[in-house]
């Protein structure tokens, strides 16, 4: 198997909102928000659903994975529950392995609300449900040996049993490859995320705002520098300025496609993995992994949703 993920089984609500729905809900613009189960409902209430799809950031990685012809799996918590159905379902349909039995959870399986305003940005609401508590149990440790990499999300990193589930992969991983996912993850978990940066992972991605935030850079120039002496691979969406991968004195880059009818930004940074990890796995040189994951990325915000 190429590539193995274990994230979040996260359902995606997808609702268009306008700007002052997030004001009066105090919701900061394109940030995921933790809500419990009452909070979701609530915020729901009042909104239209356009779409309802499987989803969580790995989980929509490793489907992108897929379409492009890589044999691929994932394991991601989920509750034997209609949700829960719909979610197994859907990864098979994309030809996705996947790797979990599930079975009846205290909580039911998790679901994001995707707001999406008239710029096209995404503010999440998520209720993790029982896809916040997976723990070492749940890792299949035969599927994490038998793949080249194991794809990981920072949404995914939290103490106690998730922390386990981390552990006990990346033990068992031949090369590692993890998603910052969201500025306030990193700030939430600053010192874990460094560690995990410096010491763990082979490859990490992050938009520019989640890596400066991490290592508390001034500028592009010290996330350039601090990637550079570490010795792994760090790529770095940069919204318009496009993206830059730096691989020990390597740094290359690649520009934004121009002209793009921009939908939803909801998945680019999902689709930029998946593109750059087809690339990396496939050998192709960096150069063209990053090509291949800015036109994935182009092609999904051209559309409703995270999955093309």
């Amino acid at each position: 198997m190429k590539i193995l993920g274990i994230g979040n089984a996260i359902v995606d609500v997808i609702c268009k909102v306008e700007d002052n729905f997030l004001k009066n809900n105090e919701l900061t613009k394109s940030t995921m928000k933790l809500v419990d189960e009452t909070e979701f409902k609530k915020l729901l209430s009042s909104l239209k659903i356009e779409e309802t799809v499987s989803g969580g950031s790995v989980a929509n990685s490793i489907v992108g994975l897929s379409q492009l012809g890589n044999k691929v799996g994932f394991i991601g918590k989920v509750n034997d529950d209609d949700l829960g159905k719909k979610y197994e379902d859907g990864l098979k349909k994309e030809n996705v392995e996947y790797f979990y039995n599930k079975k009846k959870e205290e909580l039911s399986t998790g679901t994001c609300l995707i707001l999406i305003t008239p710029d096209s940005e995404r503010t999440m609401c998520t209720f993790l449900g029982t896809a916040g508590k997976i723990n070492e149990n749940d890792v299949n440790v035969e599927a994490i040996k038998e793949s080249e990499i194991t794809l990981l999300e920072g949404y995914l990193w939290d103490e106690g049993d998730p922390k386990k589930a981390f552990d006990k992969t990346i033990q068992n991983s031949s090369k590692v490859a993890m998603s910052l996912s969201d500025l306030f993850c990193v700030e939430r978990h600053k010192l874990h995320f460094l560690d995990l940066v410096k010491n763990k992972l082979d490859i990490t991605f992050a938009n520019e705002q989640e890596i400066t935030s991490l290592i508390d850079a001034k500028n592009f120039d010290e996330v350039v520098a601090f990637s550079k002496q570490l010795g792994k691979i760090i790529v770095v969406t940069r919204g318009k300025n496009g993206a830059t991968v730096i691989s020990k004195n390597e740094i290359v880059e690649c520009g934004v496609q121009k002209n793009l009818k921009i939908v939803d930004l909801t998945g680019a940074g999902d689709l930029f993995a998946a593109g750059f990890l087809h690339g990396y796995v496939n050998k192709l040189s960096l150069k063209e992994s990053l090509k291949k994951g800015t036109e994935m990325s182009s092609k999904v915000i051209q559309q409703i949703g995270a999955r093309l």
